[in-house]
């Protein structure tokens, strides 16, 4: 079945603010929601939601709402997405991406791995997370501080998508990582990326929704944690994060707009954990924070 794409075209500034409804709007649901700039010398960005056809009429429904409500100016657009591998397609001919140590590639960029990178094979997928995203170039970054600069003895990766934030931990420090998703689809291609990068035996992987699954209570509480996920989920999240992360612990949170920065902040202040510093990339910004 086809997939369709409805979209609104506006400023950078306010796709940012629909982004941030929609994610609040269809946040823990399975749908894919991003912004893009489709012309820089107008600087034209479009805030988009993607889903099959038979969910197009929902989907619209609710969107259209949100824009009735909350952006009167603006018109929904819609596009018929052929059927390819978008995803695969986007990754042809993508550069390996260095963020410290690491450098993540593509099984044709093998031989870009040099001595003392911590190299991430990661191919086209279903799941999220190549290391070109600015969220996920600045998480890794941030992994290999904290590594780095203290003592961690277990970790756990929520929200993993291709698990890898998750893979760079555990090589880097080679410790237990728990990585959960929501999604089976991106759980899946988790474990197989876990198994390509040979650390598998590392990893516990788990679908749970939030903090819902045993593998929380078996495996934590954890010396860092790491969330690249979205402003709003994360923000709703901040109580139960912070009941499983170790006295002495650190959180990393990402998939966040600069402009989100505060709430989230003031989200885990309210949690009882203390902002250490925020790194910015391409209008996203990584929040460290320590209890």
């Amino acid at each position: 079945m086809s997939e369709i794409r409805l979209f609104v075209s506006t400023t950078e500034a306010v796709a940012g603010h629909v982004l941030e409804a929609l994610s609040d709007l269809f946040g823990e649901e399975d749908y894919a929601i991003a912004t893009q700039e489709v012309d820089e010398g107008k600087a034209i960005w479009e805030a988009s939601i993607y889903g099959t056809q038979d969910q197009e009429a929902e989907i619209a429904g609710r969107f259209s709402a949100l824009l009735t409500a909350s952006f009167p100016d603006l018109n929904l657009e819609r596009e018929t997405l052929p059927d390819i591998d978008w995803i695969a397609k986007s990754l042809e001919g993508l550069k390996p991406v260095r963020a410290g140590r690491f450098l993540v590639h593509g099984s044709h960029d093998s031989d870009k791995v040099k001595p003392g990178d911590i190299g991430i094979l990661i191919d086209a997928g279903q799941a999220f997370g190549t290391g070109h995203h600015g969220t996920t170039a600045g998480c890794l970054n941030m992994i290999g501080d904290v590594l780095k600069s203290r003592r961690v003895t277990n970790a756990l990766d929520l929200g993993t998508g291709s698990g890898v934030l998750a893979i760079a931990t555990h090589l880097m420090s080679r410790i237990p990582v728990v990585a959960t998703d929501i999604d089976p689809v991106a759980t899946r291609v988790a474990q197989d990326n876990a198994r390509i990068n040979d650390v598998a035996g590392g990893i516990a992987f788990a679908t749970a929704p939030g903090f819902h699954h045993r593998i929380f209570r078996d495996n934590g509480p954890f010396d860092l944690v790491i969330a690249n996920i979205l402003a709003r989920p994360l923000m709703k999240l901040a109580p139960s994060l912070v009941r499983h992360l170790a006295g002495d612990g650190t959180v990393i949170l990402s998939g966040i707009l600069a402009e989100q920065r505060w709430k989230v902040i003031s989200a885990y202040n309210g949690a009882g954990l203390k902002h250490r510093r925020t790194t910015w990339m391409n209008g996203w910004v990584t929040i460290e924070l320590v209890r």
